[in-house]
C-alpha cells in the first residue's frame, strides 16, 4: 500500500509538472518573443517578426492567379509558319492579375489626375498630358467611316466601361507606376500612416506622393509637409506603466515594408503569366492539358458555348469571317462589331474576362523568336534592364524635381515623360553591383544570348577589329531618327537604308491573345505577336499585374503527417 501511495505521489508530481511546463510554454509562445534572440520585439522598433505571417491584400481590381507548372507555347500545327512559340515547358509563381482590361473610364482618371497636377498650359508641363493621352486617329482608316470612334470612343460614357486602346506600350508602363502610388497612398491613409484626406489636399506638382520615394524618406513626402506624414505605433497597443508607475514613451513609427501595408508594384504582365493565366489550366484534369493541348481560355476546341443555358453563344469578341465582325443582326451574334464593354463573356476559371478576343494585350516581354527555356525556365522575361536609385553629391538619394523632368521624343514624335516630380530618380548598375556575380554581369539584360554580338553570325571571337560593325548585329531593325533644332522644330529622318535585315530591335515588345479585329486563329494563349513600343492600334489595350509576396497558394494547405 505504502508503495502504491508513493507511485500515486510521484504520478501527481508529474503531471504538476507537465501541467506547468505547458503553461510557461504557452505563455511563452503568445508574448511577442523573438525566436532568434528571445527579445520582445514589442520593445524594438522593428515590425518584422511583430507581423510574421501577414498576408498580401489584392489590390483594387486584381484577382488572384495560383503559380504553377504550364507549357508555354502552341503545339499545335503552326499554320502561320512563324516558328515563334515552340512548345516549352516553365514555371510561373503565384501572382495578381486585373480582372478585366484597363477600361476608358479607368484611364481617363489617369489623365484628368495628370490634367490637375500638371496643368497643359504650363510651359513645363505642356508635354506630360499629350504624352499620357491615347492616340485616337488611331480608328481612322483610308476606305472606311470611323469618326464616331475617333471622336467619342474615349470619352463619351457610353464606352466608359470598354477597354481603352490607342495606348503604346510606354504608356501602358507610365499608367502602371502611376496606378501603384495612388493605391499604395490610400492604403496608408486608411490605415492611418497619413492624415486623413491627405491624397486630395492641395496636390501640386511638388508635393507629390511616391511609394518608393516615401519608403526611403518617408519625411520628405509630400514635400516634407510633416502634418500630412504620420507615425503609428504598429503593435496598437498603448505601452504599460512600469513598476515606478512611469508610462515609457510609445514608440511610433512610419510605415515600413515590414509593416506589410504598402503593396507591391502594379506593372504589365510578363508574357509566361500573361499565357499562364489565359490557358487557366487550374480548372482542368486532364493529361493532355497538362501536356500543353488547351486551345482557348475555355474548354473544348470551338468558340460557341456548349452549356444548355447559352449553348450557341460565342465566347469571346473576334472577327468570325471576311466582313463578319460580329455576326447577322439578331441571331448568331457575339453581341460586338468593335470592342465591347468588359464582362460581356464568361470568364476563365481564374475569373479573367477577356483573355481572348476584345482588344490584344501588351505584355512586359522585349520580343524574340524563341524562348529561352534553356536559360532559364522559373518566372521567364526577357527585358530586365536594373537599375538603382540615384545618390546626390550630399550623399543622400535625388528626388526628381519640377525642374528636371526628363522627356523622350519617341520615334513617331510623341513626346512623353519618363519620370515625375516626386520619384526617386534612377542610374543603371555599376560594377559595384555586377563584381565578381554569377547571375548577372550588365545593367541591361535584353539581348542575353539573343540579338547580342556573341549571338550574330558575323561575331569574330579571335580579332575584335574583324567583328561585327554597329548594323550588322542580329537585330538590325529601320532606325527612324528625330532631331530637334535650336527653335525646338521637329526634324524626322526615315531610315531607307538597304542593308536592314529585320524589323526587331530592343524596342518591339510582345503583345499577346486575339481582338475585335481577329479571326479565331489568334485566340490561342500561346499565340505570341510583336509591335513596336512607341507606336499604338485600334486593336491592343492592356491590364495590370501584381506579384504575389508569400505563400503559392491563397488558403493554406494542412500539413502532410
Amino acid at each position: 500500500m505504502k508503495v502504491n501511495k508513493i507511485v500515486a505521489l510521484q504520478l501527481m508530481m508529474s503531471m504538476v509538472l507537465m501541467l506547468g511546463t505547458a503553461s510557461c510554454s504557452k505563455k511563452s509562445s503568445s508574448s511577442h518573443a523573438s525566436r532568434a534572440t528571445g527579445w520582445d520585439v514589442d520593445s524594438q522598433n522593428g515590425t518584422s517578426a511583430r507581423n510574421a505571417g501577414k498576408k498580401q491584400q489584392a489590390g483594387p481590381g486584381l484577382v488572384f492567379v495560383e503559380g504553377g507548372t504550364f507549357t508555354m507555347g502552341k503545339v499545335q500545327d503552326d499554320v502561320m509558319h512563324d516558328w515563334n512559340n515552340t512548345p516549352t515547358q516553365q514555371h510561373v509563381q503565384s501572382f495578381y492579375m486585373d480582372e478585366t482590361e484597363v477600361t476608358n473610364g479607368m484611364y481617363l482618371e489617369y489623365l484628368e489626375w495628370l490634367k490637375k497636377v500638371f496643368p497643359p498650359t504650363e510651359e513645363n508641363y505642356k508635354n506630360i498630358y499629350e504624352g499620357a493621352s491615347p492616340d485616337t486617329l488611331v480608328w481612322r482608316n483610308r476606305l472606311g467611316y470611323n469618326e464616331t470612334m475617333t471622336n467619342n470612343y474615349l470619352r463619351h460614357p457610353s464606352y466608359a466601361n470598354y477597354p481603352v486602346v490607342g495606348v503604346n506600350w510606354i504608356q501602358a508602363v507610365e499608367f502602371s507606376k502611376w496606378r501603384t502610388d495612388r493605391v499604395n497612398e490610400a492604403v496608408l491613409e486608411k490605415d492611418g500612416y497619413l492624415k486623413k484626406g491627405a491624397k486630395t489636399q492641395d496636390v501640386s506638382a511638388e508635393s507629390l506622393f511616391n511609394t518608393e520615394a516615401y519608403l526611403a524618406s518617408p519625411s520628405t513626402t509630400y514635400g516634407g509637409n510633416e502634418e500630412l506624414v504620420l507615425k503609428k505605433n504598429p503593435s496598437g497597443k498603448r505601452p504599460k506603466a512600469g513598476k515606478d508607475g512611469a508610462v515609457p514613451e510609445e514608440k511610433n513609427v512610419y510605415a515600413q515594408r515590414s509593416s506589410g501595408v504598402i503593396l507591391p508594384e502594379y506593372r504589365l504582365p510578363t508574357e509566361a503569366e500573361w499565357e499562364y493565366a489565359a490557358a487557366a489550366d487550374v480548372g482542368q484534369r486532364e493529361y493532355n492539358i497538362y501536356k500543353g493541348q488547351k486551345k482557348y481560355p475555355w474548354s473544348g476546341d470551338y468558340t460557341r458555348s456548349s452549356k444548355r443555358k447559352n449553348k450557341g453563344d460565342q465566347l469571346a469578341n473576334f472577327k468570325q469571317g471576311n466582313g463578319d465582325y460580329g455576326g447577322i443582326a439578331g441571331w448568331s451574334d457575339d453581341g460586338a462589331d468593335i470592342t465591347n464593354s468588359v464582362k460581356s463573356y464568361a470568364p476563365n476559371d481564374f475569373g479573367l474576362y477577356d483573355m481572348a478576343g476584345n482588344v490584344a494585350e501588351w505584355v512586359a516581354d522585349v520580343y524574340r523568336p524563341i524562348i529561352d527555356n534553356e536559360a532559364n525556365d522559373f518566372n521567364y522575361y526577357r527585358g530586365n534592364q536594373y537599375a538603382k536609385n540615384k545618390i546626390g553629391k550630399d550623399g543622400k538619394i535625388e528626388i526628381v524635381s519640377t525642374a528636371n523632368i526628363k522627356y523622350d521624343t519617341l520615334s513617331n514624335g510623341k513626346v512623353v515623360a519618363r519620370n515625375l516630380p516626386g520619384e526617386i530618380a534612377q542610374v543603371p548598375v555599376d560594377e559595384q553591383e555586377t563584381y565578381l556575380r554569377t547571375n548577372f554581369s550588365t545593367s541591361d539584360n535584353i539581348n542575353y544570348r539573343d540579338g547580342d554580338k556573341q549571338s550574330s553570325r558575323y561575331f569574330d571571337f579571335g580579332d575584335s577589329e574583324s567583328g561585327p560593325k554597329a548594323d550588322q548585329t542580329m537585330y538590325n531593325s529601320p532606325k527612324h531618327n528625330i532631331t530637334t533644332d535650336s527653335l525646338g522644330k521637329m526634324t524626322r529622318k526615315y531610315d531607307n537604308s538597304s542593308k536592314r535585315t529585320t524589323l526587331i530591335d530592343d524596342k518591339v515588345r510582345v503583345y499577346k491573345g486575339g481582338s475585335w479585329r481577329d479571326r479565331a486563329y489568334w485566340l490561342d494563349p500561346a499565340q505570341r505577336r510583336y509591335f513596336p513600343q512607341d507606336m499604338a492600334t485600334d486593336y491592343i489595350g492592356f491590364r495590370c499585374a501584381m506579384s504575389r509576396v508569400g505563400s503559392k497558394a491563397e488558403k493554406r494547405k494542412s500539413p502532410r503527417n
